[in-house]
């Protein structure tokens, strides 16, 4: 009940807190799950997520481990505050005599999922291109025959306001929003599954009927979700990373939409690739949002909010 409280103000707050952190925690992880799932067969360059960051950290440096974070940084503020802000509201206009059926409780999620595609779909289309970048240029060197000679490869380190740039001038807007059906098919469903489970999980350690629940049960119920939710929802995330990739090996197949590639995968790769990077994405999320809840429910953002000199009616 006391989280009903809480000003959309502080809620925003809360989640740009949490997952800026999160996502500086947990960056490197993400980079490998992308270049993990980018690899098609006669192309793979890295055999796991420690080998993929220990030749990352070879070929690239210590911060070629951070390539595209500071598009997640200055996006990751919109996108996890839009995405608990909107579970929140959809949640206090589906509670109806205090109580929320579990379906209401994924009817809650579908609609925090689908308000933070608006933000999601561009910033992992202009992180995908910087994260996977280090992947094309090592295999120029080390696996020459696997990466066309000319075109957009050969571009050293492209920074995310040239990626911009040219996809608004080549393709509009739309070309900052390629992949956002795929989008869709991941958050949305992460979302029914995530926020439910986490709510019933938190329940759990609650002290007593009308009390908060402890602020390391909160982390523990935000892991298990996050993780669960991240599994179940993984081979649409693949899909959604091939799509969104734009600079391919010329051995590497390309794809029209979400049912080609989906063939495409299932003939030439068969249906275990779809689990690529299935444990790095569980790593990357599972943190990811334990944090985010803590903040949540630690108020941080009413903390801050209090500091603020009040407005006087």
């Amino acid at each position: 009940m006391a989280d009903k409280q809480i000003s959309l103000p502080a809620k925003l707050i809360n989640g740009g807190i949490a997952g800026i952190v999160g996502v500086t925690c947990v960056f490197p992880i993400d980079l490998a799950k992308t270049r993990l799932q980018n690899q098609q067969n006669g192309s793979r360059l890295y055999t796991s997520m420690s080998d993929c960051l220990i030749k990352t950290i070879r070929s690239e440096g210590y911060f070629g481990m951070y390539r595209g974070a500071a598009v997640n940084l200055t996006l990751v503020t919109p996108e996890k505050a839009i995405k608990l802000a909107a579970n929140d509201f959809f949640r206090h206009h589906l509670t109806k005599d205090g109580k929320l059926t579990l379906v209401k409780e994924m009817l809650a999620g579908c609609g925090a999922g689908t308000c933070q595609v608006i933000v999601t779909t561009p910033m992992e289309m202009l992180k995908i291109q910087l994260q996977d970048a280090g992947r094309i240029a090592a295999q120029r060197k080390l696996m020459p025959e696997t990466v066309a000679p000319g075109g957009p490869v050969e571009v050293k380190s492209p920074t995310a306001m040239q990626i911009t740039r040219e996809l608004l001038r080549s393709k509009g807007i739309a070309g900052l929003y390629k992949g956002l059906g795929a989008t869709l098919l991941r958050d949305v469903p992460f979302s029914m599954v995530y926020f439910p489970l986490f709510a019933n999980l938190n329940d759990l350690g609650k002290r007593g009927v009308e009390g908060p629940a402890p602020f390391y049960v909160s982390f523990v119920s935000g892991c298990i979700a996050g993780s669960t939710a991240a599994v179940a929802v993984n081979p649409v995330d693949v899909v959604k990373t091939r799509l969104q990739s734009l600079s391919r090996g010329s051995q590497e197949d390309t794809y029209s939409g979400v049912s080609d590639c989906v063939s495409k995968i299932l003939r030439n790769e068969g249906p275990g690739a779809f689990l690529k990077g299935a444990y790095c994405r569980a790593l990357v999320i599972a943190p990811l949002f334990g944090i985010a809840q803590v903040v949540y429910f630690l108020g941080v953002g009413e903390a801050i909010l209090s500091y603020l000199p009040k407005r006087e009616k």
